[in-house]
């Protein structure tokens, strides 16, 4: 069902841009505070969280899908949570970067089953069972968690090097095993619920990135 049928779609789009628009400008003050009082890590993760948030309304403008109700929410929450972490919360409380980790993660695991699901319903080609697409979800995760931690371990090496403040680190190989747990748990929600509730999304980005392309080619 799309979102612009009913009044009750309607209503759940405007709640979900008010609390997108919220966070949004809570991203706006936390940049402001990193340029008043001189945080990088403020600046950077600020910076790059609320280009994020305007994802979803660049596929609406660029290739006309829909937007989920609920979609933006749950993107702008992954990067607003993390940037509130890199800013304050990751010193003061020691399960918010448990907490990011596995919003992140599922933000990934999603973000890599509706690709896939997209694929399947383009091609009559391809079929991809349920259970593979369960395994799928995992590996996509675990690598990008993989490939993450390498990230950060590169960021300390040029730490150390330069003396420049890093927006990431790692803080032991205690906090690398407890972050690829996290990351497994998100994997594990979006494995088990996200094939009924992340289908219509993938059938409207279908929709709309391959009906897009065959118009240009």
């Amino acid at each position: 069902m799309s979102v612009q049928g009913t009044p009750r779609d309607h209503s759940s789009l405007r709640t979900q841009r008010r609390i997108t628009r919220v966070m949004q400008v809570l991203l706006v003050a936390i940049v402001g505070y990193g340029v008043v009082f001189g945080q990088p890590k403020a600046i950077t993760n600020g910076g790059i969280g609320l280009f994020v948030t305007f994802i979803p309304a660049l596929l609406e403008r660029n290739y006309n899908i829909p937007p989920n109700p609920w979609l933006g929410v749950w993107i702008t929450s992954a990067v607003f949570l993390h940037t509130l972490g890199s800013a304050w919360f990751y010193a003061l409380i020691p399960w918010w970067d448990h907490l990011t980790h596995a919003l992140s993660a599922s933000l990934v695991a999603g973000a890599g089953y509706t690709t896939l699901r997209a694929i399947d319903l383009h091609s009559d080609k391809v079929e991809i069972p349920a259970r593979f697409a369960f395994v799928f979800i995992f590996v996509v995760v675990l690598a990008f968690g993989v490939v993450w931690e390498l990230f950060e371990f590169a960021l300390d090496i040029v730490a150390a090097k330069t003396g420049i403040s890093m927006p990431l680190a790692q803080h032991g190989l205690d906090d690398t095993v407890l972050d690829q747990m996290y990351n497994s748990v998100g994997a594990l929600i979006v494995a088990t619920f996200g094939q009924a509730h992340l289908t219509g999304v993938a059938a409207r980005i279908q929709k709309g990135l391959y009906g897009a392309l065959d118009e240009d080619s």
